[in-house]
């Protein structure tokens, strides 16, 4: 699972990469938007059918990061909370160099708004699957592993001279 997770996630890497920083050809872009929510309210204002198209794209861009991350650590055994944090922060990560890139690309320009929506993503699904999908495969392994044994409780040996036919007494 370990290597297929890496797979995926290059795969996942590349195609954003892709996307996101593929120059466009436009006549003319919008100044970059460091203001937070900016974008966020003026998508909400254009009506739900808008706001959706607009913020589903950045929702979903690096979303399956939040699956794919602990998939490639392949660990099955680790707090949910320190889980959480370690692939935000990857994904938050991510997202500010793909937008500090985009200043670069013609015809791209940043925008603060998408890096909140790729990371609420990146949390979103990592909360949505992550914890049932590891309960379910530490479930499965112990299954496969079989019931823990039981050892009976046995009392004190009693005090018995094991060797005593071999001593010598003076």
């Amino acid at each position: 699972m370990r290597a297929t997770g890496r797979i995926l996630l290059v795969v996942h890497l590349l195609t954003v990469g892709l996307l996101m920083l593929w120059p466009r050809a436009v006549p003319w872009v919008p100044e970059a938007n460091v203001e937070p929510l900016a974008t966020i309210g003026a998508a909400l204002a254009r009506g739900p059918w808008a706001a959706v198209c607009d913020l589903g794209v950045p929702l979903l861009m690096l979303a399956p990061l939040g699956v794919l991350l602990p998939l490639a650590a392949g660990r099955l055994n680790v707090s949910p909370v320190l889980s959480l944090l370690h692939t935000v922060g990857a994904g938050g990560l991510l997202a500010l160099v793909l937008e500090a890139l985009q200043g670069s690309v013609p015809g791209r320009v940043p925008d603060i708004d998408t890096l909140l929506l790729n990371v609420l993503g990146v949390a979103l699904a990592h909360l949505a699957v992550v914890p049932g999908a590891r309960a379910r495969l530490r479930r499965r392994a112990e299954d496969l592993r079989g019931p823990t044994p039981k050892i009976t409780r046995v009392g004190p040996l009693p005090k018995a001279d094991v060797l005593s036919a071999s001593r010598t007494y003076l």
